[in-house]
């Protein structure tokens, strides 16, 4: 499944992670988090010599590729591709803008929205899948906070496969093992 549409499966239904899918959730986050921390000591200084730096732009394409799905199964939307489909169009909006105004497409506003708006992805991104490596999340980590939260109160979430990446894939050949049970 690669589609960005919203399908929860009902809790219960998806298997918990083993150790190899746990690792590699832990793995993905610190990759996140990584990003976050260069994005992070970069700010203050985003444009150089009249371009933006590179670890913005590191971001952006993968951030726009994730970007829907963080936000339509992390907050339990169906809004597709749209999410993505508004941040591409806004940042072509300021870079347009830009180019008009200056004959240069990078500017210090473009640096800063692009960097504010992968501070947010990422670090939501990372604290995901870091919540769903500790806690064994099944299924994507966008619905770690959602587990989590139905394992402090007892009220049950329903649970998400991941649409993209290894994780199902891990995932499935774990619990097939004979010695994951």
């Amino acid at each position: 499944m690669t589609s960005t549409d919203l399908k929860l499966e009902e809790p219960g239904t998806l298997t918990k992670p083993g150790p190899v899918g746990r690792i590699l959730r832990l793995a993905l986050g610190l990759a996140c988090l990584y990003l976050v921390v260069g994005l992070l000591l970069a700010f203050g200084e985003l444009l150089v010599d009249g371009h933006i730096r590179p670890i913005v732009w590191n971001g952006l394409v993968f951030g726009l590729f994730l970007c829907s799905y963080i936000v339509n199964i992390g907050f339990s939307r169906s809004w597709k591709k749209w999410p993505a489909v508004l941040s591409a169009s806004i940042f072509l909006a300021i870079g347009l803008i830009n180019y008009v105004q200056w004959g240069n497409f990078e500017s210090v506003i473009l640096a800063n929205v692009i960097w504010w708006w992968e501070i947010y992805l990422f670090t939501h991104l990372g604290l995901a899948f870091g919540i769903a490596a500790v806690i064994g999340t099944p299924g994507c980590e966008m619905r770690a906070c959602h587990d989590l939260y139905s394992r402090i109160t007892g009220i049950p979430t329903k649970e998400h496969h991941c649409p993209v990446g290894p994780l199902n894939p891990v995932d499935r050949w774990e619990a097939s093992q004979a010695w994951f049970h």
